[in-house]
This record gives C-alpha cells, structure tokens and sequence, in this order.
C-alpha cells in the first residue's frame, strides 16, 4: 500500500524494523526537549502529515519498551488518525511512572499501525438474539 506523506520533520520517515513489523516507530520532533513529570500529559508533535485511502485508519500505541521501562504512554490508547485528517500527525503522551522523563528531539515516543475498517449502519430491532454469554461482561467469562 502507499500513502501519501510530508516530511516536515528534521528525522527520517518512520518504517518498519523487521519484515513481519505491524507498527512504524514514530519521533518526537521538537525544538526543546519536553521534561514529562509524574501523572503529567503533552503532546508530542512529529512533523508528519499523511493521505490515507478511505477505508483506513492510523492507530497511534504505545512503544512497549517506553512504557514498560519508563511508563510512559499513548493517552488515547490507540488513538485513531482518520482518513479525512490532513493535520500534523501529534502524540498524547502520558508519563504513569513516579519519575521525571525527558523526550528528546528524535525520540522515538509511540508506534504507528495501518489499519483497514468497515463503517456500520445502524438497524434498530426490538430484541437480540440469544448468546451463550448473554449480558455478562466485566470478567464474566473468568468465572467458574
């Protein structure tokens, strides 16, 4: 698939690091480095705008490493960039840990996965038909 792109960023476009790879590193570009501390949120600009095709979407997750080793991740998790959407591509970050983190211009702060999805149409009915599970939710199917 190709998608159109713009590069205003200082870094090189993201891709993928191995053949089978479903997520895109995506970089921080700023101009200053952003001190995130505890609990804090921003938003992370990348420089990049893109053209999806319609009937995609970009999913914007958190980098397991960033989160894992530093807790820091996506706020929206995922966050959804639809096709239509022509502005610079921006990360809700979010820092969980107790500690102060630094994002460096460069950094690579969430991942960036293509995705394809359907629009449904809404048919309004007077009843559901029956399922095994019924109405349970919330870790009802854990249940013995």
């Amino acid at each position: 698939m190709k998608i159109k792109v713009i590069n205003k960023s200082k870094h090189e476009l993201p891709g993928y690091a191995t053949g089978a790879a479903a997520g895109m590193d995506l970089r921080a570009n700023i101009e200053a480095p952003i001190v995130l501390k505890s609990l804090e949120r921003t938003l992370v600009a990348t420089g990049l705008f893109i053209e999806l095709p319609v009937g995609y979407e970009a999913q914007i997750r958190p980098r397991s490493g960033l989160a894992f080793k530093n807790g820091l991740t996506v706020l929206n998790s995922p966050g959804t960039i639809d096709a239509d959407y022509r502005g610079e591509i921006k990360v809700i970050l979010v820092n969980l840990s107790n500690e102060s983190f630094t994002i460096n211009d460069g950094e690579r702060v969430a991942q960036m996965v293509i995705a394809k999805h359907e629009q449904a149409e809404w048919v309004e009915v007077e009843e559901l038909e029956e399922s095994d599970r019924g109405a349970g939710g919330f870790g009802s199917t854990g249940k013995k």
